[in-house]
Order: structure tokens, then sequence, then C-alpha cells
């Protein structure tokens, strides 16, 4: 773990487990863990050469300035 990270805590809220026991479902969860972090992989967007040419779309006009002689 790293300094900025606490260590994450185990509590036992119910019955009693031995140290046995309690390794074993650290040993489950770390596992599990492990695979599901190892699947999760982001798909990294793809962008086409056409996309990356063309220019942004314009702002939306505003509708809260009048506009020509007879605004007011």
């Amino acid at each position: 773990m790293t300094e900025e990270q606490p260590a994450p805590g185990l509590r036992v809220v119910r019955g009693t487990a031995n140290e046995e026991e309690l390794a074993a479902l650290i040993a489950v969860v770390t596992d599990a863990y492990e695979r599901e972090a190892a699947d999760a992989v982001a798909e990294e967007p793809s962008v086409s050469a056409w996309q990356r040419t063309q220019r942004p779309m314009r702002k939306p006009l505003r509708r809260d300035i009048p506009w020509g002689r007879f605004s007011g």
C-alpha cells in the first residue's frame, strides 16, 4: 500500500473465526479482486482522421440578445 491509501481492514461482526478461516477468506477475496481487476479493461476511444480534422460545431445562438433595428 502507498502512504496515501490506508490499508484495507477486515472485521468479523458475527461468530468467531480462527486464523485459518480468516486466511482462507482473505485468499478467496484477494483472488476474486485480482481476477476482476485483470478483466476490467476500459476500451480506449478511437478517433478517426476525419473526426480529428473537423471543425467543432458552432456555439448555439443567444436568444436573449435582440437583433436588428426593431429590437427596442
